[in-house]
């Protein structure tokens, strides 16, 4: 009997060797401008047996950055950088998409470099600090309210930044809908409480983050664009309560657009199946992400409750960790001192088996 983790599967147009799936984790090693680094390059293309890469969150415009070195998707040199990290991994036999991360709220203005706006549903800081450039957690900016006839140029900003994507040949995007970033202070009501049609019901709320994976699926087919959600998941100042109420609408609106993947943080909740509440509502393809080890992930697969699953800190040093997977190889533990400082220690000097 074939090794399920092993097996190829479609999500929409991107076809995966495999069904390990690494995770996207902010690294902060961006160069100025926030230009992916030829350090980056190396550290993805180290990690391209997995059947598919979700890079780290890259903003799709400078008033997306929250944080220090991240990159971002907005302009010709990061087109460029990004066009160097797709081409490593696809001359490794890779598949890698773009996870597309406007922070919203969740500013520190010092982390930027420049000066622009802070923006969010409702003008309501983000509750939690957020490290500074010395990584020094401090408080966040308060942000303006977005108003509706901003809203277009907002979509047109993520319709853009997935053509760049596209354009620097990375194979689909991935809406970050998690975590409390833009979307998910669009979807929770602790950080949107707006009284028009973009707020108050379950409805409201969702109509802004499906108008932007509509604009997405528009923009470079609906077979390339996937989105990850994280139910119930406090950070970053987000209500955990009711997550049902919220996600399973939204995960069916989703659906109707006919979309590659939903990539989902299953936050083991006690009171909520999520994944049997996806499977309700969505019929496209799950990647699922919980803490998984090979066993559990592969027994999910198994059951059918996922096509695929995702890995993020066993990814961090272990970028063989499909060939240590398929040989049983105990996985090296990362040192998290170092998993932001925007240096080689601690990013691409893990050994391989």
């Amino acid at each position: 009997m074939s090794d399920s983790l092993f097996t190829p599967v479609a999500l929409g147009a991107i076809e995966l060797a495999n069904r390990i799936v690494m995770a996207p984790m902010t690294r902060d090693r961006a160069g100025p401008g926030d230009v992916p680094t030829a350090l980056m390059v190396e550290y993805y293309a180290q990690r391209a047996s997995a059947g598919l890469i979700v890079t780290e969150g890259a903003q799709p415009s400078a008033v997306g950055k929250g944080y220090w070195r991240t990159p971002g998707i907005h302009s010709a040199e990061q087109i460029e950088g990004w066009r160097a990290v797709a081409d490593a991994v696809h001359a490794r036999g890779g598949r890698i998409v773009m996870q597309l991360m406007h922070c919203g709220r969740v500013v520190v203005p010092a982390n930027r470099g420049f000066d622009a706006d802070v923006i969010a549903p409702s003008a309501i800081a983000c509750p939690a600090p957020v490290p500074g450039p010395d990584g020094v957690p401090v408080p966040t900016a308060t942000p303006r309210e977005i108003t509706v006839e901003e809203m277009p140029a907002l979509l047109e900003e993520y319709a853009q930044a997935a053509r760049n994507a596209i354009a620097a040949g990375l194979d689909g995007v991935e809406l970050h809908c998690a975590s409390g970033y833009l979307i998910n202070q669009f979807l929770n009501p602790a950080s949107n409480q707006r009284t028009d049609e973009y707020g108050g019901s379950a409805e409201n709320r969702i109509r802004f983050p499906i108008a932007v994976l509509r604009a997405l699926a528009d923009a470079i087919g609906a077979d390339r664009v996937g989105f990850r959600i994280s139910p119930g998941n406090p950070y970053n100042g987000m209500d955990p309560s009711d997550p049902a109420a919220t996600f399973g609408p939204f995960v069916k609106a989703a659906d109707a657009l006919g979309l590659a993947f939903c990539h989902v943080v299953d936050m083991g909740l006690p009171d909520l199946d999520t994944l049997a509440l996806l499977r309700a509502n969505f019929s496209g393809p799950i990647i699922a992400n919980n803490n998984l080890k090979a066993d559990s992930a592969r027994a999910l697969l198994d059951a059918g409750q996922a096509e695929a699953v995702s890995f993020g800190r066993a990814y961090i040093a272990n970028p063989d960790l499909v060939e240590r997977i398929a040989a049983g190889a105990p996985l090296a533990k990362p040192d998290f001192s170092l998993l932001y400082t925007g240096e080689e220690r601690g990013y691409t000097d893990y050994p391989t088996l």
